[in-house]
């Protein structure tokens, strides 16, 4: 039986997931509690484990009401545990485990903040990438550095390019305007776009490969200007993101 993913809209534009296996259930980051819940009693799932990605109000203010209602356990980065809603289990960075029967690689994702990580499950195809990688984009700089995410950026660019990527937001008409903006010849871009925002369906989750065909800031080597190294193409592109008013 392959593990099951519902994307739960919540707040404006966060998304949360569920991932369901062999009638165990697993959250990923909890914004807000009214639709995580419906979507649990619409499906008659119990929720076993809450994972956080970050400390970021929006994706953990929801984490004692969900716990209430649910007795799921919290799973989070050990290093982060001063920011983070009570821990059960503090996870390391770089360590394998399994939750509901899916093994589970922790990835270090600074960046976006300084503690953020991925959650990668390679057996279902999916990584969790919350603010770190997200739909057409990337998140801001908030605590680390440009080095950091873009670090950040090309681990995850390693994974396999049919996984599915899972991000924290629905900002895919921003995040577009700005890709086709600094990346106008891309047919596969606006294909996407043309997909995404006609039908008004979720931008994630999306695979690895669009995401590496189409998002400007994995594709900062093939957008460098002469003399950019990768480093420098993407600091230059995260700028312009910040002050891109399109």
């Amino acid at each position: 039986m392959m593990a099951e993913l519902v994307t739960i809209r919540c707040l404006n534009d966060n998304y949360a997931y569920l991932v369901h296996d062999r009638g165990c259930t697993v959250l990923i980051d909890a914004p807000e509690a009214g639709p995580v819940l419906s979507e649990l009693r619409g499906r008659g799932w119990s929720l076993d484990v809450i994972l956080l990605t970050h400390h970021h109000d929006d994706h953990i203010q929801a984490v004692p009401e969900i716990v209430a209602a649910t007795g799921a356990q919290v799973w989070g980065n050990m290093a982060d545990t001063s920011r983070l809603p009570p821990l059960d289990r503090a996870l390391e960075t770089g360590e394998w485990t399994e939750v509901c029967g899916q093994s589970l690689n922790v990835i270090d994702v600074p960046g976006h903040t300084v503690g953020h990580v991925a959650f990668h499950m390679p057996d279902a195809g999916l990584v969790f990438t919350a603010d770190s990688l997200m739909a057409i984009g990337c998140g801001r700089l908030f605590e680390g550095t440009a080095a950091q995410m873009w670090s950040s950026l090309s681990k995850l660019a390693a994974l396999p390019d049919e996984t599915l990527v899972c991000s924290g937001h629905d900002y895919a008409r921003g995040n577009g305007a700005f890709a086709v903006s600094v990346d106008p010849g891309n047919e596969a871009l606006r294909a996407r776009l043309d997909a995404t925002l006609a039908g008004d369906r979720p931008a994630s989750p999306a695979t690895l490969g669009d995401e590496k065909a189409t998002n400007p800031f994995l594709r900062a080597a093939e957008l460098a200007q002469p003399d950019e190294s990768p480093l420098d193409s993407f600091t230059r592109l995260r700028a312009a993101k910040d002050s891109f008013r399109g």
